[in-house]
């Protein structure tokens, strides 16, 4: 197993340049718009974070109680449901036909318990509002051919990132081991007929 290591922090011309490296993702192709996403978190994931961060300093300054509660409800809740799929197989089953969803539970969740502590606009502020950006980035962002390459790297098992364990966490990095396996088999039965 590879070591983890942080990824590096991209431009601000490739995490943000021209509404020419948007596109709007394709809603009736769910897995395909699964990939983009999925390989844009891996590929921006320290550029994501940077983001989080700043809103999350942003919203703690206004009201750091609230914030820090938070979070580790967050945390907390997170936590539980992926060791819940870990030792449930109705949660694993469910988590891995529906991983969007799966997010959006652990999400209502948290806010449901945040309501019972009085801080749902800090939560809605503070920890939704910079998913909902992260997510609407790498829903609309195009790949290149570096963010193609750097997530078939982390794909292969060469190379592990706080995002991929995350990913990993959440059923959705199986699937891209998967494809990729498939092409390295179907490549290596081409060399061999030659």
């Amino acid at each position: 197993m590879a070591k983890v290591e942080i990824a590096p922090l991209r431009p601000w011309d490739d995490f943000f340049p021209g509404s020419e490296r948007f596109g709007k993702p394709d809603v009736r192709d769910l897995a395909k718009w699964n990939n983009r996403v999925v390989n844009n978190l891996l590929y921006y994931q320290t550029n994501y974070l940077a983001t989080a961060v700043v809103v999350f300093l942003l919203v703690g300054l206004t009201n750091p109680f609230g914030m820090m509660l938070g979070g580790i409800v967050v945390s907390l809740v997170f936590l539980g449901s992926v060791w819940a799929a870990e030792n449930r197989a109705m949660i694993k089953s469910f988590k891995r036909q529906n991983p969007t969803l799966f997010v959006f539970v652990v999400m209502l969740a948290s806010y449901f318990l945040m309501s019972l502590f009085g801080g749902v606009m800090v939560f809605i502020f503070g920890i939704s509002f910079p998913l909902l950006l992260i997510f609407a980035h790498a829903s609309m962002r195009l790949r290149n051919m570096k963010n193609k390459l750097e997530n078939k790297i982390e794909g292969a098992g060469l190379k592990k990132t706080p995002m991929g364990l995350i990913l990993e966490a959440l059923g959705q990095q199986e699937d891209n081991l998967n494809k990729i396996q498939d092409f390295l088999e179907n490549e290596m039965r081409k060399k061999l007929k030659d």
